[in-house]
């Protein structure tokens, strides 16, 4: 089980935002989430956006902090991955 957390640098509502997934498993990135105070509404089919403020604390509750492009390199290998254009409305 490995927590993945990339670089803020999404901009929205007043701050930059992050992405939290997991390298294997939705119900551990639930878990993981629900015992760090993010709030569900947070969660986008396959990941959980979590505002620039959260970054370190969750670093240091055990999310490994990669590259945007690792994060999404290791999101697709675990088949959790939810393309683009799979997304409703899409």
């Amino acid at each position: 089980m490995v927590i993945l957390i990339d670089d803020a640098r999404w901009p929205a509502h007043g701050t930059l935002w992050a992405h939290l997934v997991s390298d294997s498993s939705l119900d551990e990135l639930h878990a993981f989430a629900q015992a760090n105070g993010i709030n569900a509404r947070a969660f986008d089919l396959d990941h959980y956006d979590v505002p620039a403020r959260a970054l370190d604390r969750l670093v240091a509750a055990g999310a490994e902090h990669v590259s945007g492009h690792e994060l999404v390199r290791r999101l697709i290998a675990s088949g959790l991955r939810v393309r683009a254009r799979d997304r409703p409305g899409r």
